[in-house]
């Protein structure tokens, strides 16, 4: 009957040689979801957030971007999509933006952009969020 409010932190890009893999961390939220779900947890009951800042903004850039810097098509994008579904907050790092140079027109548009992940990540623990850091 509770409400399980996860967050995720997720920094790390794949290595350039597996860019047709989906993200490390993003499929391990997938994989602690379902683990919640085969656990008892209706789905309906789980909240997850994810912040995302360093090079893992990357695999949350439109197909077009990212086709451009790995020649590949984003293989994310299918399970940001179901993610999305389930209702999932997506906030990009503003900082890692800037430093990376990525513009917000280069985001999907389910992102949000804090200033800084580390007052995104601090504010959703307040509110009663588990912190998973998936580096």
């Amino acid at each position: 009957k509770m409400d399980y409010k996860l967050l995720f932190e997720i920094t790390s890009s794949n290595p350039d040689s597996v860019a047709k893999e989906i993200n490390y961390g993003l499929t391990e939220v997938a994989r602690k979801i379902n683990l919640h779900v085969a656990s008892g947890v209706p789905l309906k009951k789980i909240f997850p957030v994810i912040v995302i800042h360093a090079g893992a903004l990357h695999a949350f850039t439109k197909n077009t971007v990212y086709k451009e810097k790995y020649k590949t098509d984003n293989p994310n994008l299918k399970l940001i999509s179901e993610l999305e579904a389930l209702g999932t907050r997506f906030i990009a790092c503003g900082q890692a933006m800037a430093f990376l140079d990525i513009k917000r027109e280069a985001l999907l548009p389910v992102m949000k952009i804090s200033v800084t992940a580390q007052t995104a990540l601090s504010n959703y623990q307040i509110k009663g969020y588990v912190l998973y850091q998936l580096w």
